[in-house]
């Protein structure tokens, strides 16, 4: 029960992380199609929003999950980057940079953050 209950709880961080990703690039598409900013302009303001996304992500991974935020938060920044991994490597051929491994190790540092406040704001609720 508890390796389900876990399971479950890495599984919705990682689906709020891609669909908070999903509405984001949907925004930023429109902003790049019917304004004047270019994809450099925005950049540093995409990779904050990144790390708010994977904060959120293991915030609710910590929050379903109820215990162990520290391991939610590291497996679902894991796992969250293991499928962008699959899709850089098997979609286009290509595997991280030195620069994209710093990001990915400083999101699941993010998601790990989120993770235990996200067991320590369910617990106090309850």
């Amino acid at each position: 029960m508890e390796s389900k209950r876990m399971g479950s709880a890495i599984l919705f961080g990682v689906m709020t992380i891609f669909i908070i990703a999903l509405m984001t690039s949907f925004v930023f598409s429109l902003l790049l199609k019917f304004t004047n900013l270019t994809e450099s302009s925005i950049q540093w303001f995409v990779l904050v929003l990144s790390f708010i996304a994977l904060f959120i992500g293991g915030f609710v991974s910590g929050g379903k999950g109820q215990s162990k935020g520290w391991l939610l938060g590291a497996s679902t920044g894991l796992f969250y980057s293991f499928i962008v991994f699959l899709i850089q490597f098997l979609g286009y051929d290509q595997t991280f940079t030195p620069q994209q491994l710093l990001f990915h190790g400083g999101f699941i540092a993010t998601s790990v953050l989120g993770g235990v406040l996200g067991v320590n704001m369910t617990m106090k609720r309850q």
